[in-house]
């Protein structure tokens, strides 16, 4: 499975960002599809995942803030950042777990305060 993380920009705190993940390969072997965020100095952190079957979960620092959702062919997942905070400045990444779990290119998400 092959992952292509965008969206990335710089954006003031109180404002929205949209990532993208598109998945390509044997995406029918994903079962979980999930962002992931490193603040500079920290370690990576889950942020929000989607099951193959539509379930999703946020972290508690993102929850009614952040969606987390995917295309009708479940290979784009997409995660609406709104009211970003400074705190949410991290380089995202997604990821998809299915045989083995997979890695996309992390995209650079910076909130000015």
């Amino acid at each position: 499975v092959q992952l292509q993380a965008s969206g990335g920009g710089l954006v003031q705190a109180g404002g929205s960002l949209r990532l993208s993940c598109a998945a390509s390969g044997s995406v029918s072997r994903v079962n979980v599809m999930a962002w992931y965020r490193q603040a500079p100095g920290k370690q990576r952190e889950w942020v929000a995942s989607i099951t193959r079957g539509g379930t999703t979960n946020y972290a508690d620092s993102v929850k009614g803030r952040f969606t987390i959702s995917r295309d009708s062919a479940k290979t784009t997942v997409s995660l609406q950042m709104n009211s970003l905070k400074f705190d949410d400045t991290a380089v995202y990444y997604c990821s998809a777990v299915g045989s083995s779990t997979y890695w996309g290119q992390g995209t650079l998400v910076t909130v000015s305060s």
